[in-house]
């Protein structure tokens, strides 16, 4: 049986929570569309291993149109080009890697974005990338437990 919640950061300090979800919007209202978002949100989510944002972020990728396949592959996403955009291939090439961010970012990896992303969709990413990773430390250390479905399988989720 998985470890019960820890503590919710929102009901103990909510201005915490939202100087968090202030980032969220910000990302939410760039120029960058939900299907790259939350592949990109899934595939720092899977290398993190948060559950509760896995689960959350594959129901929004199938919902902004990610197929099931995409998602099957994406741990192995090099893998299997053809199913991935250039721009998809891109992004989530940034994301494992400032996921990872102890190995650094490659040149090859900043080079690869920079051709197919403009400078202010590249900072949109990169604060993506960024706010993920923060939700994953948070859900994580807190043992955030995953919410109720509801008979559609859709779950309810804040961050």
């Amino acid at each position: 049986m998985p470890d019960e919640q820890r503590l919710s950061v929102s009901e103990v300090d909510p201005k915490a929570y939202q100087a968090i979800f202030s980032l969220e919007k910000y990302v939410r209202n760039g120029s960058l569309d939900e299907g790259l978002l939350s592949l990109v949100k899934t595939r720092a989510s899977q290398l993190n291993g948060c559950a509760f944002c896995l689960d959350m972020h594959a129901q929004e990728a199938r919902a902004a149109g990610v197929t099931q396949r995409q998602l099957d592959v994406l741990a192995a996403w090099p893998e299997a080009p053809d199913l991935f955009t250039e721009r998809q291939r891109a992004a989530l090439s940034l994301a494992e890697s400032v996921t990872q961010i102890g190995q650094g970012v490659p040149n090859t990896v900043w080079d690869t974005v920079a051709a197919s992303f403009g400078q202010e969709e590249i900072v949109q990413l990169l604060m993506a990338i960024c706010a993920i990773n923060v939700w994953n430390r948070l859900a994580v250390s807190t043992h955030q437990a995953l919410p109720e479905q509801s008979e559609t399988g859709s779950a309810g989720a804040t961050g």
